[in-house]
C-alpha cells in the first residue's frame, strides 16, 4: 500500500492544478482547455516551468515572474489538499476497487464544487450532472450488485433535501439538492452520516455568524452550503463506517 501513496500524491497535485482551472473558468463559461493559463496582472502566459504544482508558487514566492503581481495562495492550497485527499482515499479504500475509484472521482468533483460555491454561491450542473452519470456508470461496470444501493441512496438523499426546498424556497438551493443526490450515488448508505455532519457544521457556523454579527444581520448573511456538504461527504468517506458502527453499537 505504501508504494502506491507517492503516485497518488503526484496524481493529486496534477489533478489539483487542473481543478484550479476548472474552479476559475467553469463559472465564467470559459474553455477549460484554451487558452493557456496566464497572469491576471500582465496577461503573460504561464511558462511550463512556472506551472509545477505547489513548487512553482513557493519558488516564485507567490508572485508572477514577469510583473510581480501577487498570485493567490489558493492555488497551491487546492493542489495540496487534492493531493492529500488522493493519498487518504488510496490509504483507506485501496483494498476495494469500486470504493477506491468512486472515492477518487468524488474528491475530484468535490474540490471545484466547494471552491465555486464559496466564490459564486452556485453549484454548476456541469459538475453535478457528469458526476452523477459517472457514479452510475462506474457502479454498473465495476460492481453491479452495489448499484441498487447507490441508486436508492442517491434518490433518498435528493428527496430529503428536495422536499424542504419546495416548502421554503429561500432555504436549500437546487444546487445543494442535486449535490445531495450525487453524494448518495458515491457514498451509498454512508450518505446519511455525510448529510447529518453537513447539517451540524452548517448550524455551528451559522450560530457563530449570528453571535459575531447579531441576530438581524447574521440571519441575512448568505452562507453557501456546498462546502459543508463536501466536508460531510469527506468525513463519511474516510470514517463513515466507524461512525455508523459506533452509533449502532451504542444504541
Amino acid at each position: 500500500m505504501v508504494p502506491a501513496l507517492a503516485p497518488a500524491a503526484l496524481l493529486g497535485l496534477i489533478i489539483g492544478s487542473f481543478l484550479n482551472v476548472v474552479s476559475w473558468r467553469l463559472p465564467r463559461r470559459e474553455s477549460l482547455v484554451r487558452p493557456r493559463s496566464k497572469c491576471p496582472g500582465c496577461d503573460t502566459p504561464v511558462r511550463p516551468y512556472d506551472n509545477i504544482p505547489v513548487i512553482s508558487w513557493l519558488l516564485l514566492r507567490g508572485r508572477c515572474r514577469g510583473c510581480a503581481e501577487r498570485i493567490s495562495a489558493r492555488y497551491p492550497i487546492v493542489e495540496a489538499i487534492t493531493a492529500a485527499l488522493y493519498v487518504l482515499v488510496v490509504a483507506v479504500k485501496g483494498d476495494d476497487t469500486l470504493q477506491l475509484v468512486l472515492g477518487l472521482v468524488l474528491v475530484t468533483f468535490l474540490v471545484p464544487i466547494a471552491v465555486i460555491d464559496l466564490d459564486h454561491k452556485i453549484i454548476p450542473n456541469r459538475l453535478t450532472g457528469p458526476a452523477a452519470i459517472l457514479a452510475v456508470a462506474l457502479g454498473a461496470v465495476l460492481e453491479p450488485s452495489h448499484l441498487p444501493e447507490q441508486l436508492a441512496a442517491g434518490a433518498g438523499a435528493l428527496l430529503f433535501f428536495y422536499l424542504p426546498a419546495l416548502i421554503h424556497n429561500k432555504g436549500m438551493g437546487m444546487g445543494d439538492v442535486k449535490l445531495a443526490g450525487v453524494l448518495g450515488l458515491y457514498l451509498g448508505r454512508l450518505v446519511v452520516p455525510a448529510l447529518f455532519i453537513a447539517l451540524i457544521l452548517g448550524v455551528v457556523v451559522g450560530a457563530a455568524i449570528v453571535a459575531s454579527k447579531g441576530v438581524s444581520e447574521g440571519r441575512r448573511a448568505k452562507v453557501p452550503f456546498g462546502p459543508f456538504m463536501a466536508a460531510g461527504a469527506l468525513i463519511a468517506l474516510f470514517a463513515g463506517d466507524a461512525i455508523v458502527n459506533g452509533y449502532l453499537d451504542r444504541f
